[in-house]
């Protein structure tokens, strides 16, 4: 099952007891995340920031079961998921300065 938005095809490989519409409504609720996200995603948004583009399908996806459909909740998590990974670099950057700093 496929979907083409704008210069993006997305392509769903699924077994037939699958909902077509289902599917393409899931494709619908993945762009509009992406959209929302990259603002007017394209091409290079999803090559460049495939870290990114994991996090929101996982976030949609996870163990081939459909979680969350709604974009505002899906970015929400993703938001607070990029908040925790910041402030793990930070930690663990502060840490590193830390131990620097001893004198033997």
């Amino acid at each position: 099952i496929y979907r083409h938005f704008a210069t993006l095809y997305f392509i769903v490989i699924c077994d037939l007891s699958e909902s077509e519409l289902g599917i393409l409504d899931l494709i619908q609720v993945m762009v509009e995340t992406l959209d929302r996200n990259f603002e007017s995603v394209c091409e290079l948004d999803l090559i460049f920031h495939s870290p990114k583009v994991h996090t929101i399908i996982d976030e949609i996806i996870m163990g081939g079961m459909v979680l969350e459909t709604n974009c505002h909740e899906v970015l929400r998590a993703v938001a607070e998921i990029t908040k925790l990974e910041k402030q793990s670099e930070s930690l663990m950057s502060n840490s590193g300065k830390l131990g620097n700093t001893s004198k033997f």
